[in-house]
C-alpha cells in the first residue's frame, strides 16, 4: 500500500516531476483539502481537488497517478468497491439529455419516488426495462426519426415465436433519409456542420468541412448512380476506411434502398471472399491503397484477389489512383461521371421501408469457423442512436469522433448517432496512433471522443501530446477491450478528470448492453449501468440466476425484448445460437451472449472474458478455433495447438497466447514458433493480430469426451503470469 494523501510530502511531488515552487503550493492545497469539513471521506477530497482543477493536464502523469492513488491509499475496494474518480453535478445532470427528459417526466413516470436525475438514475433504468413501450415513445420524439408511415404501437408481443417482440409495427421510412434532413428537435439546419476532416499529412492546413446541405447533396448523387446500375435490395460491400467519402457511400446505398455489407479494410483477401460469398455481394467499394502513418498499405490488391465482383475504386489521395484495374472495375470519377448531369437541388427521392427492411450485413466471428453474417434493419440505428444520446450525452452542436472502422458495428453507431442527434461527425483520414490526430481531435474541437484502449497506450508516448489542448472535450467513450486504469487515468486527466464511458455491447445486439452514465459516479477500468431498457441477470454454472444486485460472477443472460437486436442469421441458425438451452426467467427465454461479468460491491460490472472461446484481440472478436486452423499448419514440427487469450496482470488488451504439442521427434524455440504463428496468422486472419506467448507442453488436457479443456490453459496462464509479475 502506498503513502496517503496526508503522509506525502514536498519530495514526493518533487520527485513527481513538479517543480519546487509548484510542489509547495500543491502540497498546501492538499493539506487544505483534508483537514476540510469532509476530508475524512477520500471521494469528496478527490472531488473537491478535481473540481478546484488542481491536477493540470500538463503535469507529469507520475504526479497524477501519485495523487489519485495516495487519496484513495486506506480505500476498501472489498466494502466499499472501486474507487470514483469522476461524479456528476446535480446543477449540470438537468442539461443533460437523460437529465432533461427524467426532469420533464420523472414525476408522471416514477411518482413519488422521483427526486432528481442523479437520485433517481437506477430507479428509472429499471423503470425503462419494465415500460419499453413508454420510455421508447419519448424517446423516438428526442431523434431525428421521421416515419414515411407510423408504426401501429412501439411492441408489439403477440408472435411468442418471437423471442424479442415485433417493434414498431407497420412504420415505413428510411432511416438515411431522416439522417439527412434539417429537422426543429434535435436542431438541425442546412447550414449546421455535418462533417469535419482532415487528410493525414495536412498538419497545418484548416479543418475541412461540409454542411448538412452539402453532404445531402452528395449523398443524393452517389445514389442516383447506384440506382442506375443495381436492382434494389442488392448488397453492395464498402472495404475501405471511414473517410467521408466513405460516409457518404454507406449512407447513400441505404438511401437508395440497397444493403451495405461492411468489410474492414485490415482483413486478408480470405476474409474478405468469404464475407462477399456469404453476403451474396453484388459490387464493392474500394480504395486503392490505406495511408496509414506515411506508408501506402495495399488494400485494391486484396479485393481484387478475393472475388471477382464489380469494384468501385477510390484513390487514398489526390484525384487518381495509383494502380492498374482490372476490366470489370471502375473509377470512382468513372462511377460518377454522369453526375453533373443531375442538378443539386434536393430532388432524390429515397426509398421507403418498412422498418423490418435490411439496411446492413455486419459480421462476426463464431466459433466454429465461419463467420456469422449479422442482418440489421432499421431498427438498429435508432437503437444505436438512442443509447448515444442517452449514455454519452451526444446534443446537437458535439463534435464526436471515435476513429473506427464501418466494419465493425461502432461505426454504423457512430454516423447514425451523429445524423440523428444533430451532431458533427469528425474523421481524421489516417493513423489515429500518432501527434496528427490528436492535434486533429484539438483543432477539430472535438467535445466526445471515442477510443479504444490500444490508441490510449499509443497516446501517452510524449511526442503523441506534445503541445495539443484537449480540454475542450467533456466525455471520452471506449470500448472493444478491458481497460487498463492507469491509461484511464492519463486519458481522463487530459481534460481535467472528464468521464470515460465505458460500452459494452455486440454486433448482434447494434449496440451495448452494458454503459457507463454521466448521471453516475464513474470508475476506472468497469461499466455503472445496465443500459437503458436493457434487463439481464448473471447465470451460475448451473445456469441459476445470482440474486439481483448481489456481487458476484457469472454469465450474463439478457431480457428478450431489446429493440434493434437481430432476429435471424443469413448463414446460421438464430435460434440456436442465441437462444437454445437458455433458462426462462420470470416467463422469458433469456438471450445467451457469451459474456463472463463481475458485478462488484457498489454494482460496478466487470467483464471477465467470455464464456466460449471466442476472444477479443484488439477490439476484434475471434475464435480459438479460427486461430488453431491457421497456427497448426504453420510449421512440419506442430502436431496440434491450442489458442487462448488473457488480460496482463496490470489489466488492459487482451494477450494471445498459442499452446503447441510437438510432433514425436521434433524440436522448436517457442520465441521462433511465436514469430511462425504471427506471420500466418497476420497472412491469413488478420494483420493486426499477434501472438504473445508460445509454450511448449506434453499435451493438452481433454475432458472424457476428448474435448480441449481451454479453460484449464487460460487458468494455467494466468497463474503463471501472475507468479512472473509478482517476481
Amino acid at each position: 500500500m502506498g503513502k496517503s494523501i496526508c503522509e506525502v510530502g514536498m519530495e514526493d511531488l518533487v520527485i513527481a516531476g513538479l517543480p519546487t515552487e509548484e510542489a509547495m503550493e500543491l502540497q498546501r492545497v492538499l493539506k487544505e483539502l483534508v483537514s476540510g469539513a469532509n476530508g475524512s471521506d477520500p471521494r469528496e477530497v478527490w472531488r473537491e481537488l478535481v473540481a478546484r482543477r488542481v491536477l493540470k493536464p500538463w503535469h507529469p502523469h507520475g504526479l497524477h497517478r501519485l495523487v489519485y492513488s495516495s487519496v484513495y491509499a486506506n480505500w476498501d475496494a472489498s466494502t466499499n468497491g472501486p474507487p470514483p474518480y469522476w461524479f456528476p453535478s446535480p446543477s449540470q445532470s438537468n442539461q443533460t439529455n437523460l437529465g432533461r427528459l427524467m426532469e420533464n417526466y420523472g414525476s408522471k413516470l416514477l411518482g413519488t419516488s422521483y427526486k432528481d436525475p442523479i437520485t433517481s438514475f437506477s430507479l428509472f433504468q429499471k423503470f425503462s426495462v419494465q415500460h419499453p413501450e413508454a420510455y421508447w415513445s419519448i424517446i423516438l420524439k428526442e431523434l431525428s426519426v421521421s416515419f414515411r408511415k407510423a408504426p401501429k404501437c412501439i411492441l408489439d408481443t403477440t408472435d411468442k415465436s418471437k423471442h424479442g417482440g415485433t417493434w414498431l409495427p407497420g412504420a415505413v421510412l428510411n432511416i438515411a433519409e431522416c439522417c439527412l434532413l434539417p429537422s426543429s428537435h434535435p436542431r438541425k439546419q442546412d447550414s449546421d456542420l455535418a462533417v469535419v476532416w482532415r487528410d493525414e499529412g495536412h498538419d497545418d492546413f484548416d479543418v475541412q468541412h461540409m454542411s448538412l446541405k452539402e453532404f445531402r447533396e452528395q449523398v443524393m448523387l452517389v445514389a442516383d448512380e447506384l440506382d442506375a446500375i443495381f436492382s434494389k435490395g442488392d448488397a453492395i460491400a464498402i472495404d475501405m476506411p471511414m473517410t467521408v467519402n466513405a460516409v457518404i457511400i454507406f449512407l447513400a446505398i441505404v438511401l437508395a434502398g440497397f444493403v451495405v455489407v461492411s468489410i474492414p479494410e485490415s482483413f486478408s483477401a480470405k476474409e474478405i471472399a468469404t464475407r462477399l460469398r456469404v453476403s451474396k455481394a453484388k459490387a464493392i467499394f474500394t480504395q486503392d491503397f490505406i495511408l496509414r502513418g506515411g506508408r501506402k498499405l495495399p488494400l485494391y490488391s486484396r479485393v481484387a484477389e478475393a472475388a471477382s465482383v464489380t469494384a468501385i475504386v477510390l484513390p487514398a489521395a489526390g484525384k487518381d489512383v495509383g494502380i492498374h484495374l482490372r476490366d470489370q472495375d471502375l473509377l470512382w470519377k468513372q462511377f460518377l461521371s454522369s453526375a453533373d448531369d443531375y442538378s443539386r437541388s434536393n430532388n432524390y427521392t429515397p426509398t421507403y421501408q418498412p422498418i423490418e427492411s435490411l439496411t446492413q450485413i455486419l459480421f462476426s466471428s463464431g466459433t466454429t469457423g465461419e463467420p456469422k453474417a449479422i442482418p440489421l434493419t432499421q431498427l438498429a440505428p435508432i437503437r444505436s442512436a438512442a443509447e448515444c444520446w442517452a449514455h454519452l450525452d451526444v446534443q446537437a452542436g458535439d463534435v464526436v469522433c471515435w476513429p473506427t472502422s464501418l466494419g465493425w458495428v461502432v461505426g454504423q453507431a457512430i454516423i447514425y448517432s451523429c445524423f440523428l442527434t444533430g451532431a458533427t461527425l469528425a474523421l481524421y483520414h489516417g493513423s489515429p496512433l500518432g501527434h496528427s490526430f490528436c492535434k486533429f481531435v484539438q483543432d477539430a474541437g472535438v467535445t466526445i471522443l471515442g477510443t479504444v484502449p490500444s490508441l490510449v497506450k499509443a497516446w501517452r508516448k510524449p511526442e503523441c501530446m506534445n503541445g495539443i489542448d484537449w480540454t475542450r472535450i467533456r466525455s471520452f467513450s471506449t470500448t472493444g477491450e478491458a481497460s487498463n486504469v492507469d491509461d484511464d487515468l492519463w486519458l481522463s486527466s487530459r481534460a481535467y478528470y472528464k468521464p470515460i464511458i465505458e460500452c459494452c455491447g455486440g454486433t448482434e445486439l447494434a449496440s451495448s448492453y452494458l454503459h457507463g452514465s454521466i448521471l453516475q459516479p464513474q470508475v476506472f477500468g468497469a461499466f455503472s449501468t445496465p443500459s437503458m431498457t436493457v434487463g439481464f441477470v448473471f447465470l451460475d454454472e448451473q445456469g441459476i440466476p445470482y440474486p439481483d444486485d448481489q456481487p458476484c460472477v457469472g454469465e450474463v443472460g439478457l431480457f428478450p425484448l431489446y429493440l434493434g437486436s437481430t432476429d435471424r442469421l443469413l448463414n446460421g441458425d438464430h435460434e440456436e445460437v442465441y437462444f437454445k438451452g437458455m433458462p426462462m426467467y420470470k416467463g422469458m427465454r433469456l438471450r445467451r451472449h457469451g459474456d463472463i461479468v463481475k458485478r462488484t460491491v457498489g454494482g460496478y460490472f466487470i467483464v471477465q472474458g467470455r464464456a466460449d472461446d471466442t476472444m477479443n484481440l484488439g477490439g476484434i472478436k475471434t475464435s480459438s478455433v479460427e486461430i488453431e486452423r491457421v497456427c497448426d499448419h504453420a510449421d512440419e514440427s506442430i502436431s496440434e495447438t491450442a489458442a487462448i487469450s488473457v488480460a496482463p496482470a496490470n489489466g488492459g488488451p487482451e494477450q494471445l497466447v498459442i499452446f503447441v504439442v510437438l510432433k514425436q521427434g521434433f524440436n522448436a524455440e517457442p520465441d521462433k514458433l511465436k514469430g511462425i504463428f504471427s506471420r500466418a496468422i497476420q497472412r491469413n486472419l488478420n494483420p493486426l493480430f499477434k501472438v504473445n506467448y508460445v509454450k511448449i507442453v506434453p499435451e493438452f488436457p481433454r475432458t472424457a469426451t476428448n474435448k480441449l479443456m481451454r479453460r484449464v490453459l487460460r487458468d494455467q496462464m494466468k497463474h503463471d503470469i501472475s507468479v512472473h509479475s509478482r517476481l
